[in-house]
């Protein structure tokens, strides 16, 4: 059997070569796609610019330090939150600490009602956070929930602020 194919100007290309380019162009388009989706996502981010939210880069800073020592441990690193289902309660009849991450109800409350619940603690909406009024000052209170904001993306920051935010 002939597995070859004469071209136009009468050169020939076995069907071996052939599948040889195939395959080296499946290769490169491959590696390709593992680069791009392994990539720094930190370029491509989702966050409004740090000029457009309303706390500074040295209360980021700070928050990052507050959030750490006194919320990551029920909150998590990252505020993503450490129950499978926030909304579910607890067998002792309270609800687990929520994500602050935008992927909750955070971003439903303006600034003031989210300095009150640091203030006094989250045993008013059936939680066991304590009240941080004496701990925190008000600008570590400030930093931190400029930490958490910092995982918001556009459009939850978007919303908060339409919906009274910083007030």
């Amino acid at each position: 059997m002939n597995c070859s194919k004469t071209l136009t100007d009468g050169a020939q290309v076995s069907l071996a070569t052939i599948l040889k380019n195939c395959r080296l162009i499946f290769i490169s388009l491959f590696s390709i796609c593992l680069l791009v989706s392994c990539s720094d996502r930190a370029e491509i981010s989702t966050t409004v610019e740090e000029e457009s939210r309303w706390y500074t880069p040295a209360q980021l800073l700070s928050g990052t330090e507050v959030f750490a020592a006194n919320c990551a441990q029920c909150h998590g690193d990252t505020a993503q939150g450490l129950a499978d289902d926030w909304r579910e309660k607890l067998e002792d009849g309270t609800f687990p600490p929520p994500p602050l991450d935008g992927t909750a109800h955070a971003w439903h409350h303006p600034q003031s009602v989210l300095l009150q619940v640091i203030d006094n603690g989250g045993a008013e909406f059936g939680g066991t956070m304590p009240a941080f009024a004496t701990t925190l000052s008000q600008n570590e209170k400030l930093s931190a929930i400029a930490y958490f904001q910092s995982f918001w993306n556009d459009d939850i920051y978007t919303q908060w602020t339409k919906m009274g935010g910083v007030n």
